[in-house]
């Protein structure tokens, strides 16, 4: 833990400005908090109107403290705390919690108050939780700036989870759902508006807290990509998951995050491509957010996906199967040894394939779970199991079913998670140890998150060697013409179509007579970047004389435009199996950005691509590109051959590194269409425009 955050999370003292002796009052729940959990650092009330609070001696104002507070709470409002600010600065306190709101999220005048609280207070070294905060909690020790009404309802226990959360309110509805399901929660840290200090700050923080094995993130703006990075890569190599919640995902989900926090959007596919090249999980939903956290504390992380289900209903096992080829769970196919020895203690008419169905034999036979389970345990195919009971009670050896399911789960060390829908069945289960779910789909949601979060975590990251050398040609900012742009990419290695520019008539004459037809046609101007919504594009051109043509009046229409005219590009046509794009551009946010999908005259109505952050390699590439909805057409249908996707992905991994190695030099990169050609057959850029930084 960094030094500023040590103040923050584990303080020697604290001071409650505006306290209160009224533990349901903001300025009086920290100190009911912290002397009811333990902190063993001082608390310093502040209030000009009371010798005592809650039976400590409270002070006049700041000044009269007889110790500086290396955390200071700021439980008095507007103009108030404001003043607050600048004079715990001044006392030299580490880190102020701002409970107040009215600032950043009003709007532009209250943005300036707010960045003259982050201005006053760093002149002094002092760091800002907040405003608009409902403050940080660390109960591994008792330190709980934090006013929240649920730390009171759902009494904390300390715990092996931790929460950082832009919004206050969302912080506790996680807090609630995780230790519901019993689990202790140590950190609870709200950041508001982050006019300073962000989730990123304090998730690196709880990642270096050698007791929390998972974080759980709400963010509604990824305003410090770096330190997000940070606190993924110490977790990573922790084998601690972060799960997040990054809110904003619809242009009215970004409106409403401006309004709550002051956040600024992030574009959302970005912002997924940034959380997958770090490990992070993102989740939907506070329910989704906690879904597996019982499963992440058991420490599994499994080899596969192949799932088992067993369940005494055979319609359990029909939906559980459906869910799992939902979720991309296949089921696994037992080895036939496997097979029979489960026929063998099943009753004749149950199903000893998978999914195993034992029937409502168990009412008769308790030890059918138990018989069953060890047999299963040593099978290779099977890297998750799913036990869906939707009915036990009266009758039924509950009791040795849990004991048998825990036992099962500490023999094969993999994944196990159970169904029930009754609570007091559900309740036994977990009293043994054993991950319950009231719903099968939960629980095979939670496996399905489990199974693909731990593939995230363990992708290896792919290294780019050093930066080359990038020459743009002399000029001002904007677009370079097309044939400037091919000639950038051809320097780089990678393919372009053959093709000419050409500034008069003999030389279009020529360069037919070189290329061959048919032919493209294409002004070239770099006043002019999409050219073909202005008529400046023939394509299919078949003789020589069609070529001079379309090189004359594309030439007069330049020059009827007024735009500068380099010439005209006289290009080979080429076909293949698909027209793909490549894109690049930087992200104002998380920098180097590159783009590949579907390409063609409506890339940007239908927006069928992947984004991808460098570096990457050919691998992720095609990850990427079997997730679009053109997917299907990859392995070529009515006896098609398959599209030479190796090579799509060769040049989507070049243009990633031109933009890295730019450094700026190049704003954006559209390449639309990239042909590619059936398998063996390669690729090559047809059309290109290049921005300049």
């Amino acid at each position: 833990m960094d030094d500023t955050l040590q103040f923050a999370l584990a303080p020697r003292s604290v001071a409650v400005i505006g306290a209160s002796d009224d533990p349901n009052k903001i300025g009086g729940r920290p100190i009911h908090y912290m002397l009811r959990h333990g902190f063993a650092g001082r608390i310093l009330p502040v209030n000009p109107s009371r010798a005592k609070i809650q039976g400590i001696a409270a002070f006049a104002s700041l000044a009269a403290l007889p110790e500086t507070p290396e955390l200071a709470v700021i439980a008095v409002a507007g103009e108030a705390a404001v003043e607050a600010v600048e004079a715990c600065a001044k006392r030299g306190v580490r880190v102020a919690v701002i409970i107040a709101s009215g600032f950043g999220e009003t709007g532009a005048a209250g943005r300036a108050i707010q960045q003259a609280m982050v201005t006053s207070a760093r002149a002094h070294g002092m760091r800002l939780v907040g405003p608009n905060t409902q403050g940080i909690a660390n109960f591994g020790n008792g330190a709980i700036a934090n006013f929240s009404t649920m730390f009171g309802e759902l009494p904390p226990l300390d715990g092996p989870v931790a929460i950082c959360s832009q919004s206050g309110g969302m912080s506790q509805v996680v807090y609630g759902l995780v230790r519901n399901r019993g689990i202790g929660v140590r950190h609870v840290h709200a950041t508001g508006n982050e006019a300073d200090l962000t989730v990123a700050d304090f998730a690196v923080a709880c990642a270096l807290d050698p007791d929390v094995r998972l974080i759980l993130l709400y963010l509604e703006s990824i305003a410090e990509p770096e330190r997000l990075a940070r606190a993924a890569a110490i977790a990573r190599e922790r084998d601690v998951p972060i799960v997040a919640i990054k809110a904003g995902r619809s242009a009215s989900g970004q409106r409403a995050a401006s309004s709550h926090t002051g956040a600024l959007a992030n574009e959302d596919r970005v912002v997924d491509a940034f959380l997958r090249r770090h490990g992070i999980w993102r989740a939907r939903d506070p329910h989704a957010l906690a879904l597996a956290a019982e499963a992440y504390l058991k420490g599994w992380r499994p080899e596969g996906r192949r799932l088992v289900v067993i369940s005494n209903s055979g319609a359990s096992c029909v939906l559980a199967a459906d869910e799992a080829e939902a979720l991309s769970l296949p089921l696994a196919e037992l080895a036939p040894e496997t097979r029979a020895a489960v026929a063998a203690k099943l009753p004749g008419f149950a199903s000893a394939a998978n999914p195993i169905d034992i029937t409502a034999a168990l009412l008769q036979n308790s030890r059918l779970f138990g018989d069953v389970l060890p047999v299963l345990a040593g099978d290779p195919a099977a890297d998750l199991f799913f036990i869906d009971i939707p009915v036990a009670g009266a009758g039924y050896d509950v009791d040795a079913f849990a004991r048998d399911t825990a036992g099962f789960a500490q023999a094969t060390g993999k994944p196990v998670v159970v169904a029930v829908a009754q609570e007091s069945i559900r309740d036994v289960f977990r009293a043994a140890g054993v991950v319950a779910y009231a719903d099968g789909t939960d629980a095979l949601n939670a496996l399905a998150q489990l199974a693909s979060h731990t593939e995230l975590m363990r992708a290896p990251a792919a290294a780019w060697p050093g930066p080359e050398r990038v020459s743009l040609p002399e000029g001002a900012g904007g677009f370079l013409d097309e044939a400037a742009s091919l000639a950038v990419l051809e320097a780089r290695g990678l393919p372009v179509v053959a093709h000419r520019l050409c500034r008069s008539a003999d030389e279009a004459r020529a360069a037919f007579a070189a290329i061959g037809g048919p032919v493209a046609v294409k002004a070239c101007s770099a006043d002019v970047p999409h050219k073909s919504e202005h008529g400046l594009v023939a394509l299919g051109v078949a003789d020589e004389a069609a070529a001079i043509a379309a090189f004359e009046a594309q030439s007069a229409k330049l020059d009827a435009m007024r735009a500068s005219r380099q010439g005209v590009i006289v290009a080979e046509m080429r076909r293949g199996r698909h027209e793909f794009m490549v894109g690049a551009r930087i992200d104002p946010v998380f920098g180097p950005v590159v783009l590949v999908g579907d390409g063609g005259r409506y890339v940007e109505a239908l927006k069928d691509f992947a984004i991808l952050l460098p570096p990457f390699d050919a691998g992720e590439v095609l990850q990427a590109l079997h997730g679009l909805r053109i997917a299907p057409l990859f392995g070529g249908l009515r006896g098609e051959p398959p599209m030479d996707l190796e090579a799509l992905a060769a040049i989507a991994v070049g243009v990633g590194r031109l933009l890295r190695d730019a450094q700026g030099s190049i704003a954006s990169i559209d390449l639309n269409p990239v042909i590619v050609g059936a398998a063996g057959e390669g690729a090559v850029i047809v059309d290109a425009l290049v921005e300049r930084g």
